[in-house]
């Protein structure tokens, strides 16, 4: 999987044709790019971020005003989450639109739909760990949608709220699956989504 990655990022042959850019040119590699950014401002907010009730928030206004570039840091972990998630979101539609969710693709458009899903859910766990009433009220309008939801609701939401929004339990769920849980299972579909390209030869059918 690891060589089959490396030889869709370095081909040994390419077409002139191939070359030409277009309004959808290598949105999926985009996305990617925009990905590695997110995992590594993420990274480095890390080593501010306090998750806890009492303490988030204040991290969160420490990291903007006393740690040198933290303010940028924090926009630019943010604005690369929009970013990611409309390149996604462009590439999907472009999948639809040129009819290559069809076989032998099918696997990879289900590969694909399972990213856009988890980043979804990343985007939306990571709205509620700086703690302000922005991020409070909306988790708290999501959390009641979602316990709406006829039997998978309650469970899911018993899971990601086991005490109140913004309490300790719930907070800590959302920090774990922020960080660890959902980034893993990303990395995880991405490889074997650029795994399954190369496998159906679909980017580069002369390969």
């Amino acid at each position: 999987m690891v060589k089959d990655f490396i030889l869709h990022l370095f081909p040994r042959v390419v077409r002139r044709n191939d070359l030409r850019l277009g309004y959808t040119y290598c949105l999926g590699g985009m996305a990617l790019t925009v990905l590695l950014v997110l995992l590594g401002s993420g990274f480095l907010l890390l080593f501010h971020y306090q998750p806890s009730p009492e303490h988030a928030y204040a991290s969160i206004l420490h990291l903007e005003t006393r740690v040198p570039g933290g303010l940028f840091l924090r926009r630019l972990h943010h604005m690369s989450s929009y970013a990611y998630l409309v390149l996604l979101f462009l590439h999907s539609l472009r999948v639809v639109l040129t009819g290559a969710y069809r076989k032998p693709r099918e696997l990879n458009w289900l590969i694909g739909c399972g990213l856009l899903f988890l980043s979804l859910f990343a985007g939306y766990t990571g709205y509620l760990l700086p703690m302000d009433q922005l991020a409070y009220w909306a988790t708290e309008t999501g959390m009641s949608l979602l316990r709406e939801i006829p039997l998978v609701g309650p469970v899911l939401h018993a899971f990601l709220v086991p005490d109140a929004v913004g309490e300790t339990f719930s907070l800590l769920r959302y920090y774990v699956l922020h960080i660890l849980v959902i980034p893993v299972c990303i990395a995880i579909l991405a490889s074997l989504h650029f795994y399954r390209i190369r496998k159906d030869k679909g980017v580069l059918p002369y390969l």
